[in-house]
């Protein structure tokens, strides 16, 4: 993949995580930050859209959570989901960073920080769906 594809791909996993919990203290948790992502879903962005996203994380307060949108509508929970279509992988004091603006996502995917394993064109998406 081209370096700028990847910086795209990052920006908006960043941009979505971010706007999702601006305004959140520092330490959040990552529950919150997955909490606070529903009230941005964007259905009319999501028509048409059929993805499984996972979110490994390491750590404390770490853990697995899943989003499956699927034709404008969506579920998410925590665990696995069978087939993700793109997985996002970090240390979830990394992943709150990320949300609140303290850790740059480039920065993060860069230095091997935040993974993303997957359709990178799906992850994408996600910043439309959640912005």
């Amino acid at each position: 993949m081209k370096r700028g594809s990847r910086f795209g791909v990052v920006l908006v996993i960043c941009l979505v995580a971010a706007q999702a919990v601006a305004g959140e203290h520092l330490d959040s948790t990552p529950q919150e930050v997955f909490n606070s992502m529903r009230g941005s879903f964007q259905a009319g962005k999501a028509r048409g859209i059929h993805a499984r996203y996972q979110w490994q994380l390491s750590g404390p307060d770490g853990g697995e959570w899943w989003i499956d949108v699927e034709d404008g509508r969506y579920k998410m929970g925590r665990g696995k989901i069978k087939n993700p279509d793109v997985t996002f992988i970090a240390r979830d004091k990394d992943w709150v960073a990320i949300s609140n603006g303290q850790l740059g996502g480039t920065w993060a995917y860069l230095t091997g920080r935040l993974k993303i394993r997957g359709n990178r064109q799906l992850a994408r998406k996600l910043g439309e769906i959640f912005p």
